[in-house]
């Protein structure tokens, strides 16, 4: 993990979640009803406020001072814990029938005792504040509601239509004498726009006619050079379908088999090998029966890289000028869409804002995104005038103009976008799929009375595209599923603020080095025995995320040991990821005790009953390519205290089953998405607490939805929300 700046206005949003705890009801009743001291949630309450009131000012200040940053990383850890004993009482509460009788279960003086020296901690970082010259002030948001229309209308590309001439050029040079594929290597810093531009070649609507290509393909390859990882994904991209193959010479047979006798355009982007030996290797199946005037095209920001790899000339990408710098600014601000007086001034404000971007396009885009249709000269000026554009990349961890982008961005978003972090580098993931990980992580504000939680992460999703912090990927190895990307040096952002609390693993093992205060692990795969790797995760016995991404590549687990370790020693989990746990084939009776788990992701493992200890469990996701699901759920299977459940993925589940369902009396919300097979409903109806149903992504039910077919409208009409395909009915 990289060193790290602790977000300080991330704190404030925390504190948020804090307050409307203590301000809740039940929770206000369960102390009374036990006769214990309101002074002392009064006292915390007051404490943390006090503390909220500075974390702006520490927040610019702890990039520069050390003491400042220790200061806010052991507020942090405070906060954490605070919110971990009341998520725990408030857990409890929800999960009793009568709120009075949640103490049979629970020690007085042990809460009292753990709020007690929460307060201590707190008030003892808070008589630092002084020596740290800390001052009060309001957290600066230049918040704004994303339009609708946010995600369709695309950025505009400016000043890179030379540029592109030139590489389509380069592209149709057939300097290459048929033994090798012709390589064409776009060298640039992070931020000038390499993959736009390859994009827009690779769009280009003449590029066909010209080059008449049999197929083209777009791979995304990112830091970690894998050969057989990244064949394995070349494969994909050219067939459209999941590759399987594991083997590095049945990988490479089966790409040339690909290949063969075929005309073909690869873009291969965000390439960072420098490696002649791995490169050879990966580029073996490319220069077998190949037709000639096949081509690579390739983004990478290292000249050495572009050395290894080029068989043509390297195109090297300069910076914007300003003009078009400024033009990609202006778009992203919305400046000329909405008549107001202020025009003249804010463009010149604006102009010079352009000039510290460096040409850097990214750089433009965040920071118009950021002042979209903020139309106040005082929002501008504050920009220009930052002190954070005199820090060096060094001191921000990234450049100025992002850690701008990201300081001015309002503090609910702050904490989604960190969490991100547990994603690697270039990692596509899915809109729906982040959404549900943020309301299991308590990220999203309480909606408004009319709205849902969903809604607000959609807001929240949407707001942060239009910032340019996610993009829409534009790799095609899964077409039909919209997927978005962090920039590299979005990403690096990410990470940065991320910290102790956040850990990312590309092997966890031994040698892993977790935090004590580590809250959230993501990691793709183990690099040692399975126990050893749990008594590493053991160390951060205050874990909220334990997120399995990408390939598990089918370890072997030992059903009885492993998972209990796991539930033994995490008792503070609110997400748990069994993805591509292929040999796991059951949980234990103990993952009853995980009474904060709201999201369990048991996608591509062999697990196919829930044991009954599970009936605390408010919240459940299920999902993720179950090929074997084709009826869902089991009669007696989910346990009865769901008030919602997430069904997405299932790629083959043709049936949903009423009769599993009706002892839920609890849920509320029932939200199914991309079971594209799924087109019945068996049993009498859906439980009647249900107050909403969603389904995306599902055509064949959606159609029967939208027709109110009389196999499944009767078992449906009875509840007050059903959205289809983003359509109310």
């Amino acid at each position: 993990m990289a060193a790290a700046v602790v977000g300080g206005a991330f704190l404030s949003a925390f504190l948020d979640v804090l307050f409307d705890r203590l301000a809740s009801p039940d929770f206000v009743d369960l102390i009374l009803g036990k006769k214990l001291s309101k002074k002392l949630l009064q006292k915390l309450e007051t404490t943390l406020r006090v503390v909220g009131a500075v974390l702006d000012d520490a927040e610019k200040k702890q990039i520069t001072d050390t003491n400042v940053k220790h200061w806010l990383n052991a507020l942090k850890d405070a906060v954490y814990e605070a919110d971990d004993l009341l998520d725990h009482v408030f857990t409890k509460a929800a999960t009793q029938n009568k709120v009075r009788d949640l103490f049979s279960r629970f020690s007085d003086s042990k809460i009292v005792s753990k709020l007690e020296d929460i307060v201590v901690t707190l008030e003892s970082h808070l008589k630092l504040k002084e020596s740290l010259d800390l001052k009060e002030s309001a957290v600066e948001n230049l918040s704004w509601k994303a339009p609708s229309t946010s995600l369709e209308d695309g950025s505009h590309i400016y000043g890179r239509e030379k540029d592109k001439e030139a590489i389509i050029k380069l592209l149709s040079e057939d300097n290459s004498d048929g033994s090798e594929v012709s390589v064409v290597p776009i060298v640039g810093m992070g931020g000038v726009g390499k993959t736009t531009l390859a994009q827009l070649v690779y769009n280009d609507e003449n590029l066909k006619q010209i080059f008449d290509f049999d197929f083209k393909a777009w791979v995304c390859v990112s830091q970690e050079f894998d050969v057989l990882k990244v064949t394995k994904t070349i494969i994909e991209a050219v067939t459209g379908q999941p590759c399987k193959l594991n083997d590095l010479n049945l990988l490479h047979l089966e790409l040339m088999d690909k290949l063969k006798d075929k005309k073909f355009l690869i873009v291969l982007d965000d390439v960072w090998t420098e490696d002649y030996v791995d490169w050879r290797l990966l580029k073996k199946p490319f220069n077998r029966g190949i037709i000639r005037r096949s081509k690579i095209l390739l983004t990478t920001r290292s000249e050495k890289t572009a050395s290894v790899v080029q068989t043509v000339h390297t195109y090297h990408l300069n910076q914007l000028s300003n003009e078009d710098c400024w033009s990609v600014f202006a778009n992203h601000a919305c400046l000329y869409s909405e008549s107001n007086g202020n025009t003249t001034t804010l463009e010149k404000i604006g102009k010079e804002i352009v000039k510290k971007c460096n040409g850097l396009p990214l750089a433009a885009e965040s920071l118009g995104g950021m002042l979209r249709r903020k139309h106040d000269i005082g929002d501008w000026n504050n920009i220009l005038n930052s002190d954070i554009w005199e820090l060096s990349e060094s001191e921000c961890k990234v450049i100025p103009a992002l850690r701008l982008s990201y300081h001015y961005l309002p503090p609910h978003l702050k904490r989604c976008f960190v969490y991100c972090s547990l994603y690697p580098q270039d990692y596509e993931f899915e809109k729906n799929e982040l959404i549900l990980l943020w309301m299991a992580e308590d990220l999203l504000k309480k909606p408004r009375k009319g709205r849902t939680l969903e809604e607000v992460g959609h807001e929240y999703f949407d707001d942060l595209v239009s910032r340019s912090f996610f993009q829409r990927s534009s790799s095609s190895s899964w077409p039909h599923r919209k997927c978005f990307v962090m920039h590299d040096l979005m990403h690096d952002l990410a990470t940065s603020l991320g910290g102790d609390f956040y850990f990312r693993s590309e092997e966890l093992g031994k040698e892993t080095k977790i935090n004590t205060k580590t809250r959230h692990l993501s990691f793709a795969k183990f690099n040692s025995s399975v126990l050893d790797n749990f008594d590493v995760v053991g160390r951060a016995k205050f874990l909220r995320t334990f997120l399995s991404i990408i390939n598990f590549e089918a370890a072997p687990f030992n059903n009885e040991e492993a998972q209990c370790i796991i539930v033994s020693k995490l008792m503070y989990l609110r997400v748990l990821s069994f993805h591509d746990f292929q040999s796991l084939d059951s949980l234990p009776d103990s993952i009853g005790k995980l009474i904060h788990l709201r999201y369990l992701d048991l996608s591509r493992s062999s697990i196919d009953t829930l044991p009954e200890s599970m009936g605390m469990l408010t919240d459940l996701c299920v999902g993720g390519r179950c090929d074997g699901i084709k009826s869902f759920p089991k009669e007696g299977l989910l346990p009865p205290s769901l008030t919602s459940l997430y069904l997405y993925d299932l790629s083959n589940l043709e049936m949903l089953d009423c009769t599993g369902l009706l002892h839920l009396t609890s849920l509320q919300i029932l939200h199914i998405d991309n079971c594209p097979l799924l087109e019945n409903m068996a049993g009498e109806r859906l439980p009647v607490s249900l107050v909403k149903l969603t389904i995306m992504g599902c055509p064949l039910l959606e159609k029967r939805c939208r027709m109110k077919h009389p196999q499944i409208w009767p078992k449906i009409c009875h509840i007050p929300g059903i959205k289809v395909d983003d359509r109310w009915i």
